[in-house]
C-alpha cells in the first residue's frame, strides 16, 4: 500500500457527514467508533465482519473488545494520520 494523502479539513468535514457516531480524536490522527451489541456473542460477529473487510482492502482498524462494547479507530499509519481509506472503512463498517 503507498503513501495515501492526509484529508484536509474540508474533506474530513465533507466525509464525517456520512458517518454516523465517528468521532474524531488526537488532533485529527484518528477516527474512533464505540458500538454496544446485545450480546458478546454479536459483539464478535462484528468483529469477525470488520476483520474480513479490513483484510480484504489490507487497512487494519485498531479493535477493542469490552464485553459487549466494541471500539474501533482508524488512521493510515504510513500517511500519519487519516486518509480517504479511513473515510471509505468506516463507512464500510457502517453498513453492517
Amino acid at each position: 500500500m503507498g503513501k495515501h494523502p492526509l484529508l484536509t479539513e474540508q474533506e474530513l468535514e465533507a466525509g464525517l457527514l456520512g458517518l454516523a457516531d465517528w468521532k474524531v480524536e488526537d488532533d485529527g490522527k484518528w477516527l474512533a467508533r464505540k458500538r454496544l451489541f446485545p450480546s458478546f456473542m454479536e459483539a464478535i460477529s462484528f468483529v469477525n465482519q470488520i476483520a474480513a473487510i479490513a483484510e480484504e482492502r489490507n487497512h487494519h482498524p485498531f479493535i477493542g473488545i469490552d464485553y459487549r462494547r466494541v471500539t474501533v479507530r482508524l488512521t493510515t499509519w504510513n500517511s500519519g494520520g487519516l486518509t480517504s481509506l479511513d473515510i471509505d472503512s468506516a463507512k464500510a463498517y457502517d453498513r453492517l
